[in-house]
């Protein structure tokens, strides 16, 4: 029902000139809505998401660089990568961190006020509380999600986040990180229903350079966050091990 739903908004949506991005009292964008990451066509359907195009947004490049890691680092990657990626702390049902919950085939909602910006994400309960213009605290604990502070640049919200611990992978197979990552990310509206987003990942320990990302995001109007429990019914980790036993054959 919800992509039915979803795909006749966006079919509508397609043909209809759209509204200008609404902007808070302070004349800063409001990015209050539900929104979609990752492949959209997840969501919509093939069609649906191509009816949408481009909106404006440059588009990501077709083949990514390959992370920096380095030499110790790439090591360790290739043996999460031998493993066949059964080791995905997301199959196991844990929190997956920045910017990955992000690039998650499930929608989010962000919620703005002057003083700070909600982020609850359907997938794995999570949500961040970043407030605005604020320092990250002294004490900051290692967490799955990591310290969110915000400030704006110009139009573009941009969000710093430190105090990760080192169990979430960034995005594919073994993309590891360490505790010291520091994750930049910039939220654009660049019109009604799309959001320009771009992550700037650094992290001293595993990488030899900053290694940057950029992704589109789009308003999912018309549907809500809807509970999401990972670990009903999870066959990921019994079918993981059964791989694994395959392997030591």
């Amino acid at each position: 029902m919800r992509r039915g739903m979803l795909a006749l908004l966006v079919c509508a949506g397609a043909f209809a000139q759209k509204p200008p991005v609404p902007r808070m009292a302070d004349g800063k964008p409001d990015f209050s809505g539900v929104w979609q990451g990752g492949n959209l066509s997840f969501a919509v359907g093939v069609e649906n998401a191509a009816a949408l195009g481009p909106a404006g947004v440059p588009a990501a490049p077709a083949k990514p660089e390959p992370m920096p890691y380095t030499e110790a680092a790439a090591k360790i990657r290739q043996g999460f990568l031998d493993r066949r990626g059964i080791d995905d702390p997301m199959a196991r049902c844990l929190m997956v961190g920045i910017p990955r919950i992000t690039g998650m085939p499930m929608p989010f909602q962000i919620t703005q006020t002057k003083d700070q910006v909600l982020f609850l994400y359907e997938a794995f309960h999570a949500f961040r509380i970043v407030p605005l213009n604020k320092p990250h605290p002294s004490d900051v604990d290692s967490s799955f999600m990591g310290d969110s502070t915000a400030t704006w640049d110009g139009d573009t919200l941009v969000v710093d986040v430190v105090g990760f611990n080192d169990k979430t992978w960034l995005g594919g197979v073994g993309t590891i990180h360490s505790e010291k990552l520091h994750v930049v990310e910039r939220f654009t509206r660049t019109d009604f229903d799309t959001i320009l987003y771009e992550v700037r990942l650094e992290d001293p320990v595993v990488f030899t350079k900053p290694y940057n990302q950029r992704a589109t995001i789009r308003l999912r109007a018309g549907d809500r966050v809807r509970e999401y429990e990972c670990g009903e019914n999870n066959e990921d980790i019994v079918r993981f091990e059964e791989m694994l036993k395959g392997q030591k054959k």
